[in-house]
């Protein structure tokens, strides 16, 4: 008879294991790096693994899931920028200091921002970019990932409604933005539609 230790492991291995190819892909187009993309979803799993005891059988697992990944990679991206500001603080020399260079963590861009940089096209990208932060992950979930808004509202803490109306506003100021790059390429578009 297996014991409690063993029914968790099977129990995890069935439910969580088979989400491990679509958080790998979402991880690698955050990270844009393989290596990095499997530490996140190592990361991701053995916290799931650990907290699994806590997850209520019956509700959205990816969206669980999802949101332990988005917050591993929020914690790893701000520890890094931490990190890479103190070794760049380390090497500054006494006269770089005196002259005011520093180097601050502030001035690194959020794990949301970077997570937009994973979308393939640059334009596309930094029309995303000006969009408000509270559309752009909606969006991003939708669009970039294939969410449901359901899952999307698991994963942002976020009534459906509020999805929905955020990705319909974020998509409108999407429009706005790709339209004079789209009559540049020389498509069609309409004055209502702009």
């Amino acid at each position: 008879m297996p014991d409690k230790k063993s029914e968790k492991l099977i129990s995890f291995e069935r439910e969580a294991l088979p989400l491990m190819p679509q958080l790998y892909g979402a991880a690698l187009r955050w990270t844009r790096n393989p290596s990095d993309a499997e530490d996140l979803v190592q990361e991701t799993f053995a916290k799931a693994f650990a907290a699994w005891g806590k997850f209520e059988q019956g509700t959205n697992l990816k969206a669980w899931l999802f949101r332990i990944m988005t917050n591993t990679h929020i914690n790893l991206y701000n520890k890094r920028a931490k990190d890479q500001a103190k070794t760049a603080l380390d090497d500054l020399e006494d006269w770089q200091i005196g002259m005011g260079e520093s180097v601050t963590s502030t001035s690194t861009r959020s794990a949301e921002s970077v997570a937009i940089d994973n979308v393939p096209s640059t334009v596309i990208r930094d029309a995303l970019d000006q969009i408000p932060q509270e559309f752009r992950m909606v969006v991003y979930y939708a669009v970039v990932e294939g969410l449901p808004y359901a899952e999307i509202a698991e994963v942002m803490d976020t009534p459906v409604g509020t999805v929905m109306s955020r990705l319909h506003r974020g998509k409108k100021m999407l429009k706005t933005l790709l339209s004079d790059y789209a009559i540049q390429e020389g498509y069609r578009v309409d004055k209502e539609e702009k």
